[in-house]
């Protein structure tokens, strides 16, 4: 028999140093084993509402034991999300992409499954080592699959801008790849404003100087005196701890550090 799988998990948000407005959201449902991020597409109209649109959806997802089935209903609620949006940016008096990233890791028993749109991210720690397992979908990671070196790809028109995003196409596009779960995983899912700001080596060395429940704090905190150019939001999830009574689990905007657990 397998081993349920004890997850503790915590998720943070906030809108920087120059941001007015906080177009990221995230959520964190550890009894449901489902955590996201979604990204509002900055310099959008209405960004914070197509982030909370695919947050909200997810929030009331109903989970099943079985996870090719509940990916199943990630893929049509999100669907459903999807042309909402396009539906309203068409009915705006603006012509703009109403559209967001999305990234989101459904975990049952020893096997996890992570989707995404867009450049909001996903990374694996495990012995000790930080790896992105996520893509980028954006044109400057296009550019450096091609081969395009780092300062030249730097240079192209659009380099910045995303090949995909929930909202900005007519078909909905979401990667996904299954992992096999092991005790003491570490899933960090982020939007890409932590990434700005800090290294992918510097979330390595934190993640293994700084305790579970203090890390998600730090790394906000480091993203601001950094000068926090856009809004972060970083959600952790953590795999094989021990049982522990957590809070009720929380979603949304508003910054939160409070502990989650539930058996996988």
């Amino acid at each position: 028999m397998i081993n349920p799988i004890q997850w503790l998990s915590y998720g943070e948000t906030n809108t920087g140093q120059v941001r007015s407005i906080n177009q990221d959201a995230y959520t964190n449902i550890p009894d449901k084993q489902l955590w996201a991020v979604a990204d509002g597409m900055g310099g959008h109209k209405s960004g914070e509402l197509a982030s909370q649109a695919i947050i909200s959806a997810l929030n009331q997802l109903a989970t099943t034991k079985n996870i090719g089935v509940t990916v199943k209903r990630i893929y049509f609620e999100l669907e459903k999300v999807n042309q909402a949006l396009i539906d309203m940016a068409y009915d705006s008096s603006e012509d703009e992409i109403i559209g967001s990233t999305a990234v989101i890791l459904i975990a049952r028993n020893r096997h996890c499954v992570y989707l995404w749109s867009g450049d909001s991210r996903v990374y694996l720690f495990r012995n000790d080592h930080l790896e992105q397992i996520s893509h980028d979908h954006s044109n400057i990671n296009m550019l450096l699959e091609q081969g395009v070196s780092p300062e030249e790809a730097e240079t192209y028109p659009y380099a910045q801008s995303l090949t995909h995003a929930i909202g900005a196409e007519t078909s909905l596009y979401l990667d996904a790849q299954m992992q096999e779960v092991k005790d003491n995983d570490i899933f960090l899912l982020c939007s890409d404003g932590l990434n700005k700001e800090i290294t992918d080596a510097e979330i390595e060395n934190m993640l293994k100087t700084v305790s579970i429940e203090q890390l998600v704090p730090r790394l906000i905190e480091l993203t601001l005196q950094r000068g926090a150019r856009d809004n972060v939001t970083i959600v952790l999830a953590k795999a094989g701890v021990e049982p522990s009574a957590g809070k009720e689990p929380s979603a949304g905007k508003e910054p939160s550090a409070g502990k989650e657990s539930s058996t996988g």
